[in-house]
């Protein structure tokens, strides 16, 4: 008995980063406390935000269940999801609020790294707090971790609530329709089932893509440091003799 608890233990958290298994056992319900985990539960970083939401957008379209094997209701998931993400959020922001940094003082783990912190208050630093809130909910990890490192820097509560709002809506809604509009066109030119074979690679390009406006945004700060730099470096030389 003794070695068959770790083992349905294993099993338990294969269950809980399978997003397919995630979708038949548990439905729209397992999407919003996966969400709201991931967002807002420091050890949630691990859970599959973004290929849940694309598997979940998939099993809520008319061919669901020869993908998926279950169908989801889109309009209560396309509530719930952004739901469940933004009061994850605000938790997090509540707990960096309340408890500061102790949040963060432990020495690093299999699960839980200082560096993971050191980025997300990158982030915070390089993007100023709007845009930060809102580009970090495209990054795996980043989006876990913002949310009490924005409370530990003292952004507002009413602040981070309106910014957590567009984020959470842009990220999920986007991600859910990413896999909800074409899911009839995957299953015609892939036929169901090869559909597992092909799943990962387009899950990872709607990763990708939702990684555009950190990109985007990461080259614009970087022309305009290239702008302010020029400048000075202008009259720099002119004043050397």
């Amino acid at each position: 008995m003794s070695a068959g608890v770790p083992e349905a233990l294993a099993d338990g958290v294969a269950g809980l980063l399978n997003p397919t298994s995630l979708l038949q056992a548990f439905g729209v319900a397992g999407v919003a406390i996966t969400l709201f985990a991931e967002t807002g539960l420091l050890l949630g970083f691990f859970l599959p935000g973004d290929s849940l939401l694309f598997l979940a957008g998939i099993a809520a379209s008319p061919v669901a269940r020869d993908i998926v094997g279950v169908q989801l209701n889109l309009p209560l998931l396309l509530a719930a999801a952004p739901l469940s993400a933004i009061i994850g959020a605000q938790l997090g922001h509540l707990l960096g609020t309340r408890f500061g940094r102790r949040l963060f003082a432990r020495p690093d783990s299999r699960l839980f790294k200082a560096a993971y912190v050191a980025r997300a208050e990158a982030y915070f630093d390089q993007y100023g707090p709007a845009k930060a809130v809102v580009l970090a909910r495209f990054i795996p990890v980043v989006r876990t971790l913002l949310n009490p490192v924005a409370g530990v820097l003292g952004m507002p509560v009413g602040r981070f609530l309106r910014w957590n709002i567009v984020g959470g809506l842009v990220w999920t809604e986007a991600i859910l329709l990413a896999g909800y509009l074409p899911a009839a066109a995957l299953r015609d030119t892939v036929s169901a089932q090869n559909i597992d074979n092909y799943l990962l690679p387009v899950i990872a390009v709607i990763v990708l893509i939702s990684l555009a406006p950190l990109l985007i945004e990461a080259l614009r700060h970087r022309r305009a440091g290239r702008t302010v730099r020029g400048p000075e470096s202008a009259t720099i030389g002119e004043e050397r003799p």
